[in-house]
């Protein structure tokens, strides 16, 4: 898949930002995520990991607001790491209506909640506030089509890959997106969890 095959809206914004070509990992994570399949995109920093992953999604969504549940979340580390990947995705989200929404830690979990109702389509999310939103009964993921990580070495942790099966389980049926450095024993466990004839690309 080349960049003329993607959207038309993301196309003329990686042209604006001078993208003529997608890096090899990005040609692959594009087209497998686009034929619906679970895919794990692993590459070291500057091989167009997080441009992947947005493009992959705006593109999964046809780039158009839709109802008020969350269609795709994407889970990060932390409250920063949020807030940098949604600057990112406002960079080629603005020519959409797409809704794109941070939750984290460190902020109000009642304002969360009362700003996600009003409606959103993209959910960027650290998972332990995702977790404890939706087993509050404040957010649905009945609507998912696309479950995104973002640098999954964050996974470490038990607890963290003890909520993220939680979360798994708790959604019928959805598309993943894996991205991170290097693959080891942590991203096994979910090949052999959820994430079913998952291509693997490596560069």
């Amino acid at each position: 898949m080349s960049f003329k095959k993607i959207l038309p809206i993301l196309k003329a914004t990686l042209e604006h930002l001078e993208f003529e070509h997608p890096t090899p990992l990005q040609k692959k994570v594009l087209s497998t995520v686009k034929s619906g399949a679970n895919v794990f995109g692993i590459g070291p920093e500057g091989s167009g990991k997080s441009t992947a992953l947005v493009l992959s999604v705006i593109q999964k969504l046809k780039g158009e607001a839709f109802g008020d549940a969350p269609r795709a979340i994407v889970l990060v580390k932390d409250k920063a790491e949020a807030l940098a990947l949604k600057a990112k995705f406002d960079v080629f989200t603005k020519p959409t209506d797409l809704r794109v929404y941070c939750i984290y830690d460190e902020h109000k979990i009642d304002a969360q909640r009362d700003e996600i109702y009003v409606g959103t389509d993209i959910l960027i999310a650290t998972v332990k506030r995702l977790n404890k939103l939706y087993f509050l009964n404040s957010i649905h993921l009945t609507d998912v089509q696309l479950i995104c990580i973002e640098d999954a070495q964050f996974l470490i942790r038990q607890k963290t890959y003890n909520d993220i099966m939680r979360l798994a389980e708790s959604i019928n049926k959805s598309q993943y997106a894996i991205f991170a450095d290097s693959f080891d024993s942590r991203l096994e466990r979910f090949e052999e969890a959820f994430m079913f004839d998952a291509y693997k690309f490596e560069v």
